[in-house]
């Protein structure tokens, strides 16, 4: 009787299983029949809208560059963080170090590193996560040498989104920090 029990058991697991796995396998259908190469070239021409977003995001960090303005001439003002998160990106440091440079160049200039949030969560986090924001790009330019006299740091939280849609590409724009000249 335990035997048959245990069977019984197994069995419907391993059903579960199944069903489960049907249910998340991705269904492709591809007709056969495509003789036209305009049909064709249409395809190419109109991009997934998935491969549009993977090609702008890394993970769910912004990389594109459609909203970035320049702090200096070949240097950008603005660097994008993941979601919940002040972990400074590859790309983000790389960014902030032609800041660093550019400032110990101009060693008149003081900033203003603003910190943002995607309209997610209350007011008041989002307030919190922007200062955080703000202040790992601060304090990464100060290692690169730039005195914490020149830089102030400002929370906006998600009061001023730079994209106001409402989706997952809208939301990395708008988690960022940007430095902005303050004299």
């Amino acid at each position: 009787m335990n035997l048959n029990k245990i069977f019984k058991n197994a069995f419907l697991v391993v059903i579960f299983g199944l069903v489960i796995t049907a249910c998340a396998t991705k269904k492709s259908v591809k007709t056969t029949t495509e003789t036209s190469t305009t049909t064709k070239a249409a395809e190419t021409q109109k991009a997934d809208p998935i491969e549009k977003l993977d090609a702008l995001m890394q993970g769910d960090v912004y990389v594109g560059s459609d909203t970035v303005g320049e702090l200096a001439s070949g240097v950008p003002d603005r660097v994008f963080f993941a979601t919940n998160e002040t972990i400074l990106t590859t790309a983000s440091r790389e960014t902030l170090r032609k800041q660093a440079a550019w400032l110990r160049q101009n060693s008149d200039v003081t900033v203003v590193v603003e910190g943002h949030a995607d309209e997610r969560g209350t007011r008041e986090y989002n307030l919190a996560l922007g200062e955080r924001r703000a202040n790992a790009a601060k304090d990464y330019l100060m290692t690169y040498g730039v005195s914490s006299d020149r830089i102030k740091v400002l929370s906006y939280g998600k009061e001023r989104p730079v994209d106001s849609g409402s989706n997952p590409l809208s939301w990395s724009k708008n988690r960022r920090s940007v430095t902005v000249k303050a004299n």
